[in-house]
C-alpha cells in the first residue's frame, strides 16, 4: 500500500495551486500564475508517468494479471458497520491510464494557454479554474468508493461551469455554462439514485467490494438485486441504467448532448481540456469502472450499446453541416464518445471476449491526444483569424505551417488512416462490433466514413479552399502555442503503437493483437473515398457543396438545425413544463403556501394589536387583573371542593 502513497500528490498539487491562485492570484501572481499552474501540472504529470512505470512494468502484475491495489483508505462517514463513505485511492490499469491522459492533456493546455490567454485581465483566475478542474478529474479517477466518485463528479460539473462561463460578460457564454450545468444536473440525479440502489442491495459503496458482491451469482446481494424488480426490470438493471444516465450526461450522449456544442463558448484551450480528453470521457470511464457489474446484466449493456451507436451516427451527420469549426469538433467528440460507449456495450467480461472493453479504452487513450490536438490547432487558427466560421478561413497553410501539419496529422489519426493512432484503436472497435453485432458494425462503418468526410471538410476549408485574406502581424503564435501542437502531433502518430492490449483489459490479463490487414480493407477504403470526396468539394472553391445541400433538401436543413433537438427541449419546457407544471406550482407557492404564512402572520398581528392594551404599564390595572384572577381561582376551587 505505502508504495503508492505518493499518488495522493498528483491531485493535491493542482488543488494547492487552485487555492493559491484563487485567493492570491490576481493580487500577487497576476503575471506568474501561468508558470505556477504549469509547474504544478508538470510535477503531477511526471508522478503519473512514474506510477505507470511502477505499476505496469514492476509490481502491478501478479500471476499474469494486473491487480487492483488500494493505495489509501480512510473512513470518512460510516452509516452502518457495512456501509460507509471511504476516501481512498484505487490503482488499476484504467486509473493509471486515465492519470496519464488527464495530466498530459492538461499540461499541454496549460502550456498552450500561456500564449493564447496572455493579456487576459483574469489570467490568474483562469489558471485557478484549470487547476480546480484538473484536481476534480484526478480525484474522480482515483476514487475507490462510488460515493467518492460522485462527489468529485459534481465538482467536475462545478469547475466546468466556471470554465465554460469564463467570459461572464458574454451573454452566450453565461447561457452556455448554465445550460451545461442544468442538463448534467438532471443526469446526475439518475447517477445518484443508481448509486443508492447498488449501495443498498450490495451492502457497500466500496467499488471493489461492490463488484465482488454483484458479480458472484450465488451471493445474497446478487440474488436480492436481481430478484427485486420495478416495472418489469430488475433493480440491477435500474441501478446500472440510472448510473449510465449520469455518464451519458457528462459524455453528451443522446438525448443529453445539447449542452456540448454550446459549451464551445469557453476559451478554446478549455474546449481541448474538457471536451476532448477529460470530462466528456468521464461517462465512459464510469461504465468501464463498473464494467464487471454491467457484464452481469444484458439489458443495461444493450442500452449502452444502442445509445452509443445512435449518438455516434447522429453526431457525425450533424458535424457534416456545421460551419463553426469548434462546433464541428464538438459533434466529432460526441461521435467518438459514442464509439467508446457502444464498444463497451458489445463487450463481455474476461478473456478474448473482452475485446470491446479493451478497444474502448484504447480509443479513449488515442482520442485524447488527437482530439486535444485538433482543438488546440483550432485555437491557433481562431487566434490568427479572430473568427470561428469556416467562411472567414482558407489558404492558411502558408501562414501557419506548424498548425497545418499538426492539424493534418490529427485529421489522419481520427479518420483511421494507418499508421496513425486512431487507426489501431478504431480497427479494434470495428472488429469487436463485427463479431458481436452486425448492425452495430454497419453503423460504426458508416460513421467512420462520415468522420473522415467532415474532418477533411474542416481541414480543406481552413488550410486550402482559397487564397488567404488574413493580415496578421503576430504570426502563428509564440512557442508556448507551437510546442504543445508538436508534442501532441508526435503522440497522434506514436501512441497507436503502444501494446495497449497487454496492459488494459477487462480482467487484467493480456490479449493477443487483433489487427487484421484484410479486415481493414473496407474501413480504410471507405475512409479514403470520403477524404477524396471532401477534397473534391472543399479543396478549391466550387458550387458542389451548395448542389449537394440542395440535393439532400429537407434532410440537410434538419441536420444543419441539429435535428431540432434544442427546439424540442424549448417547446417542452416553455409550452408544457412552464405553463402546465411551473405556473400551477408557482401559483400554489404564492397563494397557498405563502398565503397561509401571510394569513398566520396577519392573524398574529391583529391578535397582538387587540390584546396589547393589557400591557398598558399602569400599576392599578395590573392590580385589578391580579385580584380578578385571584377571585376567579377562588370561585373555581370552591366549586371543585363542593
Amino acid at each position: 500500500m505505502s508504495n503508492y502513497l505518493y499518488l495522493a500528490w498528483i491531485p493535491l498539487l493542482p488543488l494547492a495551486t487552485f487555492v493559491l491562485l484563487g485567493l492570491f492570484g490576481r493580487k500577487y501572481f497576476a503575471k506568474t500564475a501561468g508558470i505556477i499552474g504549469t509547474a504544478s501540472l508538470l510535477t503531477s504529470t511526471l508522478l503519473s508517468f512514474v506510477a505507470a512505470r511502477q505499476y505496469f512494468l514492476e509490481d502491478g502484475k501478479v500471476n499474469g494479471a494486473y491487480q487492483k491495489i488500494i493505495a489509501l483508505k480512510y473512513t470518512w462517514l460510516e452509516f452502518s458497520p457495512n456501509v460507509s463513505i471511504d476516501m481512498g485511492i484505487i490503482v488499476d490499469p484504467i486509473s493509471i491510464m486515465m492519470l496519464i491522459v488527464v495530466t498530459s492533456v492538461s499540461l499541454m493546455v496549460h502550456i498552450f494557454s500561456l500564449g493564447y490567454m496572455k493579456g487576459e485581465e483574469r489570467f490568474a483566475t483562469y489558471y485557478a479554474f484549470l487547476s480546480l478542474f484538473t484536481f476534480s478529474m484526478l480525484g474522480l479517477i482515483l476514487s475507490s468508493n462510488i460515493f467518492q466518485v460522485y462527489m468529485f463528479w459534481e465538482l467536475v460539473g462545478v469547475s466546468s461551469f466556471l470554465l465554460i462561463g469564463y467570459y461572464f460578460n458574454k451573454p452566450s457564454a453565461v447561457a452556455a455554462s448554465k445550460k451545461a450545468f442544468i442538463v448534467t444536473r438532471f443526469a446526475d440525479l439518475g447517477f445518484l439514485i443508481g448509486i443508492l440502489i447498488l449501495g443498498f442491495y450490495g451492502g457497500t459503496m466500496d467499488i471493489s467490494l461492490l463488484i465482488e458482491k454483484l458479480t458472484v451469482t450465488s451471493s445474497a446481494a446478487f440474488v436480492n438485486i436481481t430478484t427485486a424488480s420495478f416495472l418489469g426490470a430488475s433493480m440491477l438493471t435500474w441501478g446500472l441504467t440510472l448510473i449510465f444516465v449520469g455518464g451519458a450526461g457528462k459524455s453528451a450522449m443522446f438525448p443529453l448532448h445539447i449542452w456540448l456544442p454550446d459549451a464551445m463558448e469557453g476559451p478554446t484551450p478549455v474546449s481541448a481540456l474538457i471536451h476532448a480528453a477529460t470530462m466528456v470521457v468521464a461517462g465512459v470511464y464510469l461504465v468501464a469502472r463498473l464494467f464487471p457489474v454491467y457484464s452481469m446484466d444484458e439489458s443495461a449493456l444493450t442500452i449502452v450499446t444502442y445509445v452509443g451507436a445512435f449518438s455516434a451516427l447522429l453526431a457525425a451527420i450533424i458535424a457534416c453541416t456545421q460551419t463553426d469549426i469548434k462546433r464541428v469538433l464538438a459533434y466529432s467528440t460526441m461521435s467518438q464518445i459514442g464509439y467508446m460507449m457502444f464498444a463497451l456495450g458489445i463487450s463481455k467480461n474476461g478473456g478474448e471476449n473482452g475485446l470491446g472493453y479493451m478497444a474502448s479504452m484504447f480509443h479513449l487513450f488515442t482520442h485524447a491526444f488527437f482530439k486535444s490536438l485538433l482543438f488546440l490547432g483550432a485555437g491557433s487558427v481562431i487566434h490568427m483569424v479572430h473568427s470561428n466560421e469556416m467562411k472567414d478561413m482558407g489558404g492558411l497553410r502558408k501562414l501557419m505551417p506548424v498548425t497545418h501539419i499538426a492539424f493534418l496529422i490529427a485529421c489522419l489519426a481520427i479518420a483511421g488512416i494507418p499508421p496513425f493512432a486512431g487507426f489501431f484503436s478504431k480497427e479494434e472497435i470495428l472488429l469487436a462490433a463485427f463479431h458481436a453485432n452486425k448492425l452495430i458494425y454497419g453503423v460504426a462503418l458508416v460513421t467512420a466514413g462520415l468522420t473522415s468526410f467532415y474532418m477533411f471538410r474542416l481541414y480543406f476549408s481552413i488550410f486550402w479552399s482559397k487564397e488567404s485574406t488574413v493580415h496578421n502581424n503576430h504570426g502563428e503564435g509564440p512557442w508556448t502555442m507551437k510546442l504543445p501542437l508538436i508534442i501532441l502531433a508526435i503522440c497522434a502518430v506514436g501512441v497507436g503503437f503502444v501494446p495497449f492490449s497487454q496492459f488494459v483489459t477487462s480482467d487484467g490479463i493480456a490479449l493477443t493483437t487483433h489487427i487484421d490487414l484484410l479486415f481493414s480493407i473496407a474501413p480504410v477504403g471507405l475512409t479514403l473515398v470520403a477524404i477524396l470526396l471532401a477534397a473534391s468539394f472543399y479543396k478549391t472553391q466550387n458550387n458542389k457543396p451548395e448542389k449537394a445541400a440542395l440535393a439532400f433538401g429537407g434532410f440537410y436543413t434538419a441536420a444543419h438545425k441539429k435535428f431540432y433537438v434544442d427546439e424540442v427541449y424549448l417547446f417542452i419546457t416553455k409550452k408544457i413544463i412552464f405553463p402546465l407544471i411551473g405556473q400551477p406550482i408557482a401559483w400554489a407557492d404564492k397563494y397557498i403556501v405563502d398565503g397561509f404564512m401571510l394569513a398566520l402572520a396577519n392573524t398574529t398581528a391583529k391578535l397582538s394589536t387587540s390584546i396589547k392594551g393589557l400591557q398598558s404599564g399602569k400599576v392599578q390595572n395590573y392590580a385589578l387583573y391580579f385580584f380578578g384572577g385571584v377571585l376567579a381561582l377562588s370561585i373555581l376551587f370552591i366549586y371543585i371542593w363542593k
